[in-house]
């Protein structure tokens, strides 16, 4: 089963921030889940429009100056960091999970994919995009095809194959509250990964694991891998 870093480590580093997603290599974790917001010309990795649900700042990241942002604090008294940042620390070390927060982002995001590629050495297989907003996964489908995508959802759809419509994704990413196993054997087979957010209690692990679940994104990477080692054969 695969792990997630769920925003890096952030049960024991602050969320979304570099710190946490060093902890999170350091802890050996193969994939890393990040939230992005655009700013400007600049992705962010910020969970919220709202700075301060996780952030020392105030207000809505739409109303920020560059010179406002550079004093909020999001734990520890790391900064807020930028996607290219992120990229750098990771290249060639984790898959990652790019989940698109903001509306406007591929503007910005795929010049900047595509300068991973080329000056990084970033392949499209490590560099998941997922979001729920899957108007705008469709969009970046268009421009890059050949580039995975995960569909998130936080209920049991009536109809999976109608859901996805013409997407070809390769993941469905599940709240780990709604997800059974009649829909994780559907997805399967319909060659889909399946990956449920966000696991941390044992229960809920061995329950995702006894569905045949192929991954968790789970806020204690290391601990979660550990549980799974050794109670899941």
């Amino acid at each position: 089963m695969k792990i997630f870093a769920h925003r890096g480590a952030s049960g024991e580093a602050p969320e979304n921030t570099l710190a946490a997603f060093e902890l999170a290599l350091a802890q050996g974790a193969e994939a890393i889940e990040l939230d992005l917001q655009r700013f400007a010309d600049r992705i962010l990795v910020l969970h919220d429009r709202w700075l301060h649900h996780t952030t020392s700042g105030q207000g809505l990241l739409a109303n920020q100056s560059a010179q406002s942002l550079a004093q909020v604090d999001a734990g520890d008294g790391q900064p807020i960091p930028d996607l290219w940042q992120v990229l750098e620390m990771c290249a060639g070390r984790c898959q990652l999970n790019l989940e698109l927060k903001g509306h406007d982002l591929l503007p910005v995001l795929v010049p900047m994919l595509d300068r991973a590629v080329a000056e990084l050495g970033w392949q499209p297989e490590d560099l998941l995009i997922s979001s729920f907003h899957h108007r705008q996964l469709a969009a970046f489908q268009a421009m890059k095809p050949h580039w995975p995508i995960g569909l998130l959802i936080s209920h049991i759809p009536l109809d999976l194959p109608c859901m996805l419509g013409p997407l070809k994704v390769s993941s469905l990413h599940l709240d780990c509250a709604f997800v059974d196993k009649a829909l994780v054997f559907e997805a399967q087979a319909l060659g889909l990964k399946v990956y449920a957010y966000t696991a941390d209690e044992p229960e809920d692990l061995h329950r995702l694991a006894l569905m045949g679940i192929d991954g968790v994104f789970t806020n204690y990477p290391a601990r979660s891998r550990q549980w799974l080692h050794s109670h899941i054969t």
